[in-house]
């Protein structure tokens, strides 16, 4: 069995309609791709609720590996909304190798990946992770989950999709678009500020296409490596 990780519901949405023989057990579901087994846990934003949540999937299902996947935002301006990436920094080297070859044709970047405890929008923000750190993407999640998977001896593969980039930034403050302590979007607050802001209407619209075009993307990356690793 695979263990799949993503923070939230939005992220996995296009690779849980492609589960076979779904079933949901609270943060998790699991089902089938082809004849493989996989149960994907929703861990939350950041490493608050991640560690107990992934330590509860680990005892109880024993996966053979994790992949954590979801969304990442660059801080290297090599790096594009859709571009998939594979974290060297925090990958099982053996599968690290094979991921890369599996998905060979889809030209993932192999990166350094940086944890952040919170979100990251900024420009001075994504120069400083990528000064400091060395790092070209980043995330909230991958080294809690890492730091788990290596107590517990299960391989980890990182693999994630870039959302947000400096020339592709986020369509309003990541407050108004997402709250972090209830892990969804305060629909009153973004209405709020589409009406102080009409123009971000389009931005905001653009921006969910962009999404949609990554999620596709990390979707069928996904179930790639699941039918070969």
């Amino acid at each position: 069995m695979i263990g799949i990780t993503f923070a939230l519901p939005s992220e996995s949405s296009g690779l849980v309609r492609r589960l076979q023989a779904l079933q949901r057990h609270g943060k998790s579901l699991s089902g089938r791709i082809d004849s493989r087994d996989v149960t994907i846990l929703h861990t939350g934003v950041g490493a608050r609720d991640c560690n107990e949540r992934l330590e509860i999937l680990l005892h109880k299902t024993r996966p053979s590996l994790v992949i954590s996947s979801g969304f990442a935002g660059a801080v290297a301006e090599k790096l594009r909304a859709g571009d998939l990436i594979l974290a060297q920094n925090f990958s099982d080297s053996g599968l690290l190798a094979n991921a890369d070859r599996i998905l060979g044709d889809r030209r993932p970047r192999v990166v350094k990946l940086f944890t952040s405890t919170s979100i990251i929008d900024s420009i001075d923000e994504r120069n400083e992770i990528a000064r400091v750190a060395g790092a070209e993407a980043v995330d909230m999640e991958t080294g809690a989950i890492a730091d788990v998977c290596k107590v517990h001896g299960v391989p980890l593969l990182s693999l994630r999709v870039i959302s947000d980039t400096s020339s592709e930034p986020f369509p309003a403050p990541p407050s108004v678009l997402f709250d972090v302590e209830r892990e969804q979007t305060n629909f009153g607050r973004l209405l709020v500020y589409l009406l102080r802001d009409p123009g971000s209407v389009w931005r905001l619209f653009r921006f969910g296409r962009q999404i949609a075009h990554a999620r596709a993307s990390l979707t069928d990356a996904i179930i790639a490596l699941v039918r070969e690793l």
